[in-house]
C-alpha cells in the first residue's frame, strides 16, 4: 500500500509540474525545467519501486515458510499416526517368548520383530555375560557359580532378567530368546512378571520338520557380536567364496556390515543336532501347553519362503493373532 501511494504521489507531482510549464510556454527552458523536475522525483519513484519489490519478496518468503511449516506439521502428524497404528495393532506392552528348534529362523526374524515394535530381543547368554561384566549383585553370584564350574540356577537367571527388563528400552516390552527352557522356568518367569504387574502376552513358535533342519544347521554361520545369521545356501554373506567341491572357504566368510569374521557354532553338526532336537521337543512342548490356556500361543510355519514366514509372524503378533 505504501509503495502505491508513493508512486501515485510522485506521478501526480511530475504531471502537475509538467502541465503548468506546458501551459505557460512551450519553450526549451520550460522543457528543461520539466526535465529537471522529473529527474528530481525519479529517485523517489525508484525507491518506491524497490520498496514494493522488497515487500513482495518478504511476502513470498513468509508464504514459503508457512508452506514448509505445513509440510513439517504433516510429516509429524504422519509419524504420530504410524506410531498410533502400531500401538493399535501390536501393543499394549508386548512380553514375548520366541520358540523354535535350532535352525528355525529365530536369529533371522527376531531382529525384524525388534525393528518393527521397537523392543529388544533378550538372550539369556548375553544378559548373563552383561551382568557378570557389570558386577551387579546377581552378576557376582553368577560369576561365582561359573568360576566353581557349576550351572547357574533358575533363581539367578530370573534375577538377571528382572534387572534387565527395568531398563528404558524394555518400556514397551521385550522378546525372550532361549528362556524359559523348562516348565519350572516358565512358572518362575510368570511369578516374577506377576510381581511387576505383567504377564507373557505372546508365545510364538517357529515350526520346521526335523528332517529339514540338518541342512539349515550345518550350513549356518553367525556373526558373534551381533548375532546376525548367514547360510551358505539360503543367505550367504557377500564375501563368500567356494572351493572346488562347492564348500565355502572359511577365510572368506565375513559379516556384510562389519567385515568381521563369521563363525560356526561347535554344536552346529549333524550329530549334535539329534541330541539338541530331542531336548527341544521334550522341554518345549510342556511350556507351550502351559501357556495355551491363556490364548497367547501362535504357531508359524517356518518351512517356507522368507516372505511367507514373516507374513505369518506379523499375523501372530497382532492382538488376538494365532
Amino acid at each position: 500500500m505504501l509503495c502505491n501511494i508513493a508512486l501515485r504521489t510522485s506521478s501526480r507531482r511530475i504531471l502537475s509540474t509538467a502541465s503548468s510549464h506546458t501551459k505557460r510556454a512551450a519553450s526549451t527552458r520550460a522543457f528543461k525545467q520539466t526535465e529537471q523536475e522529473t529527474r528530481k522525483y525519479l529517485p523517489l519513484m525508484a525507491a518506491s519501486a524497490m520498496g514494493c519489490f522488497g515487500l513482495l519478496s518478504l511476502q513470498r518468503s513468509v508464504e514459503e515458510e508457512e508452506t514448509k511449516n505445513a509440510q513439517c506439521l504433516f510429516g509429524a502428524e504422519k509419524k504420530a499416526d504410524d506410531v498410533e497404528q502400531k500401538f493399535a495393532t501390536y501393543w499394549p506392552r508386548n512380553i514375548m517368548i520366541l520358540f523354535g528348534p535350532p535352525g528355525a529362523g529365530k536369529g533371522t526374524h527376531g531382529p525384524k520383530i525388534e525393528d518393527l515394535l521397537g523392543i529388544p530381543q533378550l538372550s539369556t547368554g548375553d544378559m548373563l555375560r552383561a551382568a557378570v561384566s557389570a558386577k551387579s549383585e546377581v552378576g557376582l553370584k553368577a560369576a561365582a557359580v561359573m568360576k566353581a564350574g557349576g550351572l547357574v540356577s533358575d533363581e539367578i537367571v530370573i534375577g538377571i532378567i528382572r534387572d534387565r527388563i527395568t531398563e528404558p528400552d524394555c518400556k514397551f516390552g521385550f522378546i525372550l530368546d532361549g528362556f524359559p527352557r523348562t516348565l519350572v522356568q516358565a512358572q518362575e518367569l510368570d511369578k516374577m512378571l506377576s510381581e511387576e504387574g505383567a504377564c507373557v502376552t505372546k508365545v510364538v513358535e517357529l515350526q520346521v520338520p526335523d528332517g529339514v533342519l540338518e541342512e539349515r544347521i550345518c550350513g549356518r554361520w553367525i556373526h558373534k557380536k551381533s548375532g546376525r545369521s548367514y547360510h551358505v545356501k539360503y543367505a550367504p554373506p557377500k564375501s563368500m567364496k567356494t572351493d572346488g567341491s562347492g564348500a565355502p572357504v572359511p577365510e572368506s566368510m565375513k559379516d556384510d556390515e562389519t567385515g568381521e569374521a563369521l563363525m560356526q557354532r561347535p554344536d552346529d553338526t549333524a550329530a549334535a543336532l539329534v541330541k539338541r532336537l530331542n531336548g527341544y521337543h521334550g522341554e518345549t512342548v510342556p511350556i507351550l501347553d502351559h501357556y495355551k490356556p491363556n490364548g497367547v500361543v501362535s504357531k508359524v510355519n517356518a518351512n517356507q519362503g522368507m516372505d511367507g514366514v514373516w507374513g505369518e509372524v506379523l499375523d501372530a503378533l497382532k492382538r488376538g493373532g494365532n
